[in-house]
């Protein structure tokens, strides 16, 4: 039986670490950032780890 390919569009949007963990994005960068204060804009630029309950779902993607 062949590989299953993996998601191209999911690939984009995660990184995995040396130790296996699912890193992603911040939400709520995109734009209306006038509105929200430099802290949230601070805080939304850092990578988080994907939570426990997405990461199998995640993991049969790719």
């Amino acid at each position: 039986m062949p590989k299953m390919k993996t998601k191209s569009a999911l690939k984009k949007r995660i990184k995995i670490t040396g130790t296996g963990k699912i890193m992603r994005e911040q939400a709520y960068r995109s734009h209306l950032s006038q509105n929200k204060t430099t802290k949230q804009k601070r805080q939304a630029r850092k990578s988080v780890q994907m939570h426990s309950s997405d990461v199998k779902r995640f993991k049969a993607l790719i």
